[in-house]
């Protein structure tokens, strides 16, 4: 009985790691992330996430995705809060939670 509790359990923790990944790939993010009326994320970092428009500003391709998405929430909440995220504060409530998770899977792609 143990080991088949240690392999729900492992089980159960590899579907919570692939929920991430799974629901955001269910939407495109690539067309989010391109998309002016969800923010319009690659007038400011690039149609590819690796030539933003500023030097300042960051490359967003290649990051993990976690962190990515973590980044942009804790702009929009205020968590993250310097001069450079001024612009992005004010066009995350642009997209759900949803969008937000695959716009971030799809840059760590890329």
């Amino acid at each position: 009985m143990k080991k088949l509790s240690k392999i729900a359990v492992a089980a159960a923790l590899c579907a919570g790691g692939i929920g991430f990944a799974s629901s955001a790939l269910a939407l495109d993010g690539q067309a989010l992330y391109l998309d002016a009326t969800k923010g319009g994320c690659s007038a400011c970092h690039g149609k590819d996430g690796k030539s933003p428009i500023m030097p300042t500003y960051p490359k967003l391709a290649g990051n993990n995705a976690e962190y990515l998405y973590n980044q942009i929430k804790d702009i929009q909440s205020g968590k993250r809060n310097n001069g450079m995220t001024a612009a992005m504060k004010g066009i995350t409530h642009m997209t759900t939670d949803e969008e937000k998770k695959a716009i971030a899977e799809w840059l760590s792609t890329q």
